[in-house]
C-alpha cells in the first residue's frame, strides 16, 4: 500500500515537472522570487544559477539556486521566468546562451 502510494506521488510529480516544462498555463500568478544566501562560488568558473518558483501541479515549490560551470567559454545563464499570456502563467525555462 505504502509502495503504490511512494510510487504514485513519483509519478504525479514527474507529470507536473513535465507539464510546465511543456507549457502548462497555471492560472494563479507565482510568489515573488525569493532571495537566496549565494554562499562562496567553488571556483571562479562557477555562475550561480538562481533559483525560481515551480509549480508542481497544485502549488508553488520553490526550486533553490545553485552554482553551476558554463557548458561552454562566454556562455551566460537566463534566468527561468514567469510571463502571463494566455489566461494563465506559464513558464519559460532557465537556460544558458
Amino acid at each position: 500500500m505504502v509502495l503504490k502510494r511512494v510510487i504514485g506521488l513519483v509519478f504525479a510529480g514527474a507529470l507536473a515537472f513535465s507539464a510546465v516544462g511543456a507549457g502548462i498555463v497555471v492560472r494563479i500568478a507565482p510568489p515573488r522570487v525569493q532571495v537566496e544566501r549565494r554562499g562562496r562560488a567553488p571556483s571562479r568558473n562557477h555562475v550561480w544559477v538562481s533559483g525560481y518558483q515551480r509549480w508542481d501541479g497544485n502549488a508553488y515549490a520553490w526550486a533553490p539556486g545553485r552554482w553551476e560551470q558554463p557548458p561552454r567559454a562566454h556562455a551566460h545563464w537566463v534566468a527561468h521566468r514567469w510571463v502571463h499570456q494566455r489566461g494563465g502563467w506559464v513558464l519559460v525555462e532557465g537556460h544558458w546562451r
